[in-house]
């Protein structure tokens, strides 16, 4: 006889998981800034970058973008970056050491539904990733005279779909790394290396080899997505369909792997 787990149905017993999740989040959310080391990291490291290439040559001109200034492409960068660091490096990293650790398995027995808790999870990477998007943003008003971006609807659409690609991916590598040791220089050197083909660093043409490549990739259609909405070049619409299509694919492709390799225990040596 098949039984049926009747919690899932029960409207009352949805509400309280629904409030367990926010509790978990809580929790997601002060652990992840208690370790203010790590917190400094995440946050800062997008930051870093901006101010120093912002300090370097951030007043000159890009004559095949317009003549817009390094600033004016460097925010959005490198608020996209800020997204692909938070839902890819650091969820993947922090999976693979959960799982490792056993901690993943310990929680999964707790009474906390495993959907609540994977849910917190993602939400409190998603917090993390838009507080990066906001102060990549704030800097970049305040410190460089970038312009806001003049669609915010767009550049929401752009968040919730490269969120939801990039966390797919996250869990989708945590699930092929073998051991916490390797989990940061695999996510690191993977995500580095298309950052730099993608354009991150110094703008590409959209006709070179290198963009062609790059395209094959949703780093470089993130990063022209979230440049969108502020419509720096003339004639370019805010809403980057073509990308977010793209990105959308890779998600759920990504989604599919995670879902059919994703483990809670330690691999067994």
């Amino acid at each position: 006889m098949s039984t049926v787990d009747t919690r899932e149905s029960d409207p009352k017993s949805v509400k309280k998981d629904l409030r367990l999740v926010l509790h978990q989040v809580k929790y997601e959310q002060m652990a992840f800034w208690v370790n203010r080391t790590g917190a400094i990291f995440t946050i800062g490291f997008s930051v870093l970058f901006l101010v120093l290439l912002g300090a370097t040559n951030g007043s000159q001109t890009i004559s095949s973008l317009h003549n817009i200034t390094n600033d004016q492409f460097y925010v959005p960068g490198f608020a996209a970056y800020g997204v692909m660091s938070a839902c890819f490096t650091m969820l993947a990293i922090n999976l693979v050491t959960r799982r490792e650790t056993g901690l993943l398995k310990r929680l999964r027995l707790s009474p906390l539904p495993t959907w609540a808790l994977l849910a917190a999870i993602y939400i409190s990477t998603a917090i993390v990733a838009v507080s990066q998007v906001a102060v990549i943003l704030i800097i970049g008003r305040l410190g460089y005279g970038v312009q806001f971006p003049t669609n915010w609807l767009a550049l929401g659409l752009v968040l919730v779909v490269g969120i939801a690609c990039f966390t797919a991916m996250g869990v989708a590598i945590s699930s092929v790394i073998p051991n916490q040791e390797t989990a940061g220089p695999v996510t690191s050197i993977a995500f580095f290396l298309l950052l730099f083909l993608s354009g991150l660093w110094f703008p590409i043409s959209p006709t070179s080899g290198l963009a062609t490549f790059s395209k094959f990739f949703p780093v470089y259609h993130l990063l022209q997505a979230m440049a969108a909405p502020f419509q720096l070049q003339p004639g370019v619409s805010a809403w980057a369909w073509g990308d977010l299509g793209i990105i959308a694919l890779w998600g759920v492709g990504c989604g599919l792997i995670a879902l059919r390799r994703f483990r809670w225990s330690p691999r067994r040596n």
